[in-house]
């Protein structure tokens, strides 16, 4: 198995919210070239442990590129140098021998900083918690093909649906924008038959909660690139048409009462 040798670190810690940040240097003599960005972490932290020194704070959970936690910025990139990749999919041998890689916290107003590298990103809970769900029927489970939804349009959905809510297009934004997570929370329910109840009333009020929290996107397309899951800026053309339409039928059925 090759090895890569002389890494050094340069991580940013931060005690608390209202600390203040400072980047702290460490050295990584020897690491396999398979292991993967958070198991470099790991061992890191392994070290300091027995040197009865406080371990670097970082999100993860599932480390499979599914929940999104696993949220920093490797070298000035979200995610790191790997396009399409969490940064827990990242594995060591994307880099060589002797290099610096400088790690941080996502830098977003939206995301204060919580220890280290570690940001509260409940913002994007709120937004989900305005709209992001439909309203079903209890009961059994209709048949697979009740519904018939165009082959286009579930591709579509479910391309939107990949989206794990992890910030990346956040913290790459230069304006802090949330349109893409926001877009493809949208399109994934408004696209299929099944969010059409409600799908007014959703858009209107998730754009209208992102508003409160983010910046606005000027289309720059930052957003895309650092996706993990390579989500097209076209969410966002279909949350705007959306929201647009939310705002003309929503004020004409407030007209008609």
């Amino acid at each position: 198995m090759s090895t890569l040798t002389n890494i050094t670190l340069k991580i940013w810690r931060q005690d608390g919210p209202d600390a203040q940040g400072r980047f702290e240097t460490h050295h990584i003599p020897e690491i396999p070239a398979e292991a993967s960005f958070l198991e470099m972490l790991d061992v890191l932290n392994e070290r300091l442990v027995s040197e009865n020194k406080e371990a670097i704070v970082f999100d993860h959970d599932c480390r499979e590129g599914i929940c999104g936690t696993c949220s920093l910025m490797i070298d000035g990139r979200a995610h790191g140098p790997q396009q399409g990749t969490a940064t827990c999919q990242l594995h060591m041998r994307t880099f060589a021998s002797g290099d610096e890689i400088v790690i941080e916290p996502w830098r977003a107003a939206a995301f204060p900083i919580l220890k280290d590298l570690m940001t509260d990103r409940s913002p994007l809970d709120r937004i989900i918690e305005t709209g992001g769900f439909i309203t079903a029927a209890t009961g059994g489970a209709p048949d697979a093909n009740l519904i018939p939804v165009p082959k286009p349009v579930a591709d579509a959905a479910m391309d939107a649906a990949s989206c794990i809510g992890c910030g990346a297009c956040v913290a790459a934004c230069p304006n802090g924008a949330a349109n893409l997570f926001t877009g493809a929370k949208i399109a994934h329910l408004n696209l299929l038959p099944q969010g059409q109840a409600e799908r007014f009333q959703r858009s209107e009020a998730m754009v209208e909660t992102m508003d409160e929290y983010f910046g606005s996107c000027t289309n720059h397309g930052e957003c895309e690139a650092a996706c993990p899951k390579e989500i097209s800026i076209d969410v966002i053309a279909v949350m705007n048409a959306d929201y647009l339409k939310a705002k003309f039928t929503n004020r004409n059925s407030l007209s008609r009462t």
